[in-house]
């Protein structure tokens, strides 16, 4: 047991790396970000992080050639969908930046991270976890159970923490704190797949 939760936990860490670095971006982007809300966000992740090794135990438990198949599409889907967010916010940015005052720059209210864009967030940082599965893949369903809980868990700490970070950078940049963010995003699907795809 005890085996069990130090596996979990430093998987947990190093799957929620990504997690962290784009919960930095959020905590930039909304500086003024209150406790329940980065909760909420934190815990989007941790559930994505839980979810995703369970799915890829019982995939590789059942429809090992499949997922075997499937497996190599996951950093091409990570890329496309945080480049989509991430250059989003960066036009976005751009166009706002350039289309005010300077005076109205520092009045204006950060911009807030819709669900929807969280959501798919959540799904390009974690779809990564599902390659836990081959990890995991002599456990019982008790004990996967048991390891993706630590592993959310263990997100859930690092991405308030990523949070409390960026919030503490945002309430210096505000400015341009959108283009940042999607900076942010780019690059860790340009890292993600880099990895995936070249092994770095």
């Amino acid at each position: 047991m005890v085996q069990l939760i130090i596996n979990s936990v430093l998987l947990g860490v190093g799957l929620a790396m990504d997690a962290f670095s784009i919960s930095i971006a959020n905590g930039i982007l909304e500086p003024n970000m209150k406790k329940g809300r980065m909760f909420k966000i934190a815990s989007v992740y941790a559930v994505a992080q839980l979810i995703m090794p369970l799915i890829g135990w019982f995939l590789v438990t059942t429809l090992e050639g499949i997922f075997t198949s499937f497996s190599k599409f996951i950093p091409w889907i990570a890329l496309i969908l945080l480049f989509f967010i991430g250059g989003k916010m960066v036009i976005e940015g751009i166009m706002e930046h350039k289309g005010r005052k300077k005076d109205e720059i520092k009045e204006d209210k950060p911009v807030k991270l819709t669900w929807g864009a969280l959501i798919v967030q959540g799904i390009a940082t974690s779809i990564d976890a599902l390659s836990v599965g081959f990890t995991i893949s002599d456990y019982s369903a008790l004990r996967a159970i048991a390891a993706s809980v630590i592993i959310g868990v263990v997100t859930l700490v690092i991405c308030l923490i990523g949070l409390i970070f960026g919030k503490k950078i945002g309430e210096k940049i505000s400015s341009i704190a959108t283009v940042i963010g999607g900076c942010i995003l780019i690059f860790i699907g340009i890292e993600i797949f880099a990895k995936g795809i070249f092994g770095l």
